[in-house]
């Protein structure tokens, strides 16, 4: 089976079989790895087409750069994907800069993880967490 994954540096869709997830492919448009282990920041557009047109769950920490508690957390949000990439795409959203998306899904306090999957919100947990925290409760949801 195919799964659809929108590749986080130049936002086109690519076709991966699901048994060469693991195996680190490359988008084949630009060519950059579709997983590396990294969040990616998302603007509104961006956040649209990865929720629309992936098949795998987004995962989404909607932030802000003056907020204590999401720069603590920043890190084991890091650590998170290198624990749950391909499985599950790890994205930051700043709701300073995309407020639009943060009264979208009415987010009241940061930090706030989101899990999608298939266009729509499955679970929702505010406050910071630690890595094993993050990962443990994403795969309780899924």
């Amino acid at each position: 089976m195919s799964l659809h994954i929108v590749c986080p540096h130049c936002q086109a869709v690519n076709r991966v079989p699901s048994e060469r997830l693991s195996e680190s492919p490359d988008c084949g448009r630009c060519h950059h790895a579709l997983f590396d282990s990294h969040p990616v920041a998302l603007k509104t557009a961006d956040f649209d087409r990865h929720l629309s047109r992936s098949d795998i769950p987004l995962l989404v920490d909607f932030w802000a750069p003056w907020c204590g508690p999401c720069r603590m957390m920043a890190p084991a949000f890091e650590q998170a994907a290198a624990q749950l990439e391909p499985k599950v795409r790890l994205a930051k959203v700043n709701t300073d800069e995309e407020q639009a998306l943060g009264a979208r899904y009415a987010i009241r306090s940061i930090p706030t993880l989101a899990l999608f999957h298939q266009g729509r919100e499955i679970a929702r947990q505010a406050g910071a967490m630690g890595a094993g925290d993050i990962v443990r409760w994403v795969r309780a949801h899924l």
